[in-house]
């Protein structure tokens, strides 16, 4: 069994596919559920963010677990797999094992560096463990990855300016409003990414924060915590949108539901209960799928910041030496992460050896007490401490070795050489060699192996990142 990742994210996506085929919360059970129904899945665990959606699954076949998780992702995006062929990225084995790690690390964010990206796997991560998606690969896997992101962030630097996609989102609305402090905002939201953008407010200096959701209890909680930092802050309910845009100079939405949230005719009322000569309107859109309809940005004086326009000022934005040194971290931990399976591996042929050894040994000690049956304990005794000696001293080396050996690519072939040698249970697994160069295991961009893989006629090659 080997991993497979199936994604789509801002890199190859624009963002009305994204929306297609983000999943939200209420929905993540459901797709998970899905993935496993199928023939070739075992085991699977959804990353679904603001900027992509990536399905890691454990895998019997790499054909025929492509065809499930492509399925599964198409159904939810009410598409045809065709419809989305271009868009997807697929890594397998050791590629998905290193996508994973950088992606942990900030490397394929939107804001290359951001820290969110760990608070958002350690989410899908607890939810496949909580739903019961996720077993021995991908539980070891998902809490390698989250040290790798730690470690990452801790060793280079990257994410030294703390930058995320609602800092960068509010450093745009700053530039349009001419500053936030003494700015009034409302943040429809009271999710997670509601609680970053109403911290980032208050730390920006805005005067009065008022938090809309849902569920009016919840944005009060957040309100509370607010609060007892000092900042004004207060809560209400959706119904009050309009109401509140007619006072605030930004609305800032993140809500992660599915659909409009903010109309254009809570806009439009907002506007024209606002007084005459007030500063401009700034909208922040940071769901996805939206949550602003998208003709608010044709209403004269409103500015709207949403995804696409972030993705398009930060597509070539790098944090320079600090990149390299995380890629440098990545590609080591990959390493480590495959030598320390390789070795993991390699310990039933070890655990079979030394069994069959002391087989040996107690066959012998069996017919020693036949033919001298008037030994005496204590020589007896010594004669067994003495032949076990000898057996554990001719075992080191070759199970040292075969275990040094083992973490090299290719170091299957020592194992198999024992087994061999010493004509071992053949039922003892074969050590499996998931990567085989530097690179582990070729990715496979869009329009390549997915295509054929899918029987997909596109007529060409497919997009590429």
């Amino acid at each position: 069994m080997s991993l497979l990742l199936v994604g789509v994210s801002h890199r190859t996506a624009e963002v009305p596919v994204l929306e297609r085929v983000a999943v939200s919360p209420e929905d993540t059970r459901k797709v998970l559920d899905e993935l496993l129904t199928g023939e070739h899945v075992t085991e699977a665990m959804l990353v679904s963010t603001c900027n992509r959606v990536e399905i890691y699954a454990v895998v019997e076949t790499f054909h025929g677990g492509l065809t499930e998780v492509s399925n599964v992702l198409a159904r939810h995006a009410h598409a045809e797999v065709s419809d989305l062929t271009d868009h997807l990225y697929v890594h397998y084995a050791g590629s998905a094992v290193e996508h994973l790690f950088s992606v942990a690390a900030g490397l394929d964010s939107m804001v290359v560096g951001e820290a969110q990206i760990l608070g958002q796997l350690r989410a899908s991560y607890a939810d496949a463990r909580e739903l019961g998606s996720a077993g021995r690969v991908l539980h070891e896997l998902a809490q390698q990855a989250l040290r790798v992101g730690k470690r990452a962030h801790a060793e280079t630097g990257i994410d030294a300016a703390g930058a995320s996609v609602v800092s960068e989102a509010l450093t745009d609305a700053e530039a349009a409003l001419g500053g936030l402090a003494g700015r009034r905002a409302l943040v429809v939201g009271a999710g997670s990414m509601g609680a970053l953008t109403a911290a980032h407010l208050r730390r920006g200096g805005v005067d009065d924060l008022v938090l809309a959701n849902r569920s009016e209890a919840n944005a009060e909680r957040l309100a509370v915590a607010l609060r007892t930092e000092g900042a004004t802050a207060r809560a209400v309910g959706l119904g009050a949108l309009a109401a509140e845009i007619a006072a605030a100079d930004l609305v800032v939405a993140c809500t992660g539901a599915v659909g409009t949230v903010v109309g254009e005719d809570d806009v439009r009322r907002g506007l024209a209960g606002r007084d005459t000569g007030a500063a401009p309107l700034v909208v922040c859109d940071l769901g996805l799928p939206r949550d602003v309809d998208p003709r608010v940005a044709e209403i004269e004086g409103v500015t709207v910041v949403d995804l696409a326009a972030l993705g398009e000022r930060l597509r070539s934005a790098s944090a320079g030496i600090a990149v390299e040194e995380a890629r440098t971290v990545v590609a080591e931990e990959v390493r480590a992460y495959f030598a320390a399976q390789r070795t993991a591996e390699v310990t039933p042929t070890v655990t079979a050896l030394r069994r069959r050894a002391a087989e040996v040994v107690d066959a012998e000690l069996l017919r020693l007490d036949g033919r001298m049956p008037d030994l005496d304990e204590r020589s007896r005794s010594e004669v067994a401490q003495t032949v076990r000696r000898v057996v554990d001293k001719l075992l080191h080396t070759p199970t040292v070795q075969v275990k040094r050996l083992a973490q090299s690519p290719g170091g299957d072939t020592y194992a198999e050489a024992l087994r061999e040698l010493f004509e071992l249970d053949p039922q003892t697994p074969a050590v499996l060699a998931a990567t085989e160069s530097s690179t582990y295991t070729a990715s496979v961009e869009p329009g390549d192996e997915v295509d054929q893989a899918l029987a997909v006629d596109t007529r060409g090659p497919g997009g590429r990142r």
